[in-house]
């Protein structure tokens, strides 16, 4: 029982002490009813006391109990743990016991061996021992050799994998740097030509192949369905290199986000069905490019028609 239900049987006990002693103050007007009320009061607070001692030494039983069988399963657990590690032990212990046996019936063995060769051919056996240690030494110095000759032939075949990656690393670079130095030069090439078309164009309308080009660079910009703020600058600015007028740019325009939305209206009916992703993605095209319903159901219905002849 812990101190907190200690406290509270006691705010219990107390307030019905307080309840006993206003029920007394209340009957004080009739002697016999608060001699009766008294005893009742005596004998509820002596009830109150027994039930809180009940109810403390059930709860002291319980947690006694349930520290018992903790108690009993940590025991048990540390009784398996140490059955565990005599049991690991003992068998550690037998199998370092035949170990040794083996060996020293081994031992035994060859020195039985050893005696009998000695006494036989001793000098013989000597000359045979000494051959072959040394045979064996050599074996070993020859394994030894192999394995620092491999190590050096991996050593020199890691080099010289580093070396290709370095001139690999170094040829990627290299050739980085020209494409670069090339794409550089034919944007200035392109520039320049852009620019050349631009003042012979200036004052008239844009040729065909400069109104083709910013076709191709408006179709290329509004591929993703939307224009960033780097894409306006360079189309504003080829748009001036190329002498495409403000009128030129918006019909352009509209062809473009047209076409766009066509090619997007064939790719989700490919299929014979649109897929709601392709849904969602025709919805969102036909609110940036300014699509009417009328539009869309008039390119959906061609394109069906199209698909369905091809496919007849």
């Amino acid at each position: 029982m812990n101190t907190a239900e200690l406290e509270e049987q006691r705010r219990k006990v107390e307030e019905l002490k307080k309840k006993i002693l206003e029920q007394k103050r209340k009957s004080a007007e009739s002697a016999d009813d608060a001699e009766k009320r008294a005893e009742e009061a005596r004998r509820a607070e002596e009830e109150a006391k027994r039930r809180e001692e009940e109810e403390a030494k059930e709860k002291e039983d319980e947690a006694r109990r349930k520290e018992e069988e903790a108690l009993r399963k940590i025991e048990e657990e540390r009784r398996k743990q140490a059955e565990e590690e005599a049991k690991q032990k003992a068998e550690e212990e037998a199998r370092r016991k035949a170990e040794e046996e083996a060996i020293r019936k081994a031992e035994e063995e060859a020195r039985k061996k050893a005696e009998e060769a000695q006494r036989l051919k001793e000098e013989e056996e000597r000359r045979k021992a000494m051959e072959e240690a040394k045979r064996q030494a050599e074996l070993v110095a020859q394994k030894r050799a192999e394995e620092e000759a491999r190590r050096k032939e991996e050593e020199a075949r890691r080099k010289i994998e580093e070396a290709r990656r370095k001139i690999e690393e170094q040829k990627r670079l290299e050739e980085e740097a020209k494409r670069k130095k090339a794409e550089e030069e034919a944007r200035k090439k392109k520039a320049e030509e852009e620019k050349k078309k631009a003042e012979s164009a200036k004052g008239g309308k844009a040729s065909p192949a400069a109104v083709q080009a910013y076709c191709s660079a408006l179709k290329q910009a509004w591929a993703d369905g939307a224009l960033s703020k780097d894409e306006q600058v360079l189309l504003a600015t080829l748009r001036k290199s190329l002498g495409i007028t403000p009128e030129e740019h918006a019909s352009l325009e509209v062809e473009v986000q047209l076409e766009i939305y066509l090619e997007a209206v064939v790719s989700g009916w490919k299929d014979g069905s649109i897929s709601p992703e392709d849904s969602e993605r025709l919805d969102e095209l036909r609110e940036m490019f300014g699509i009417s319903a009328e539009e869309h159901l008039r390119m959906e219905k061609q394109v069906r028609r199209e698909i369905l002849k091809q496919r007849a």
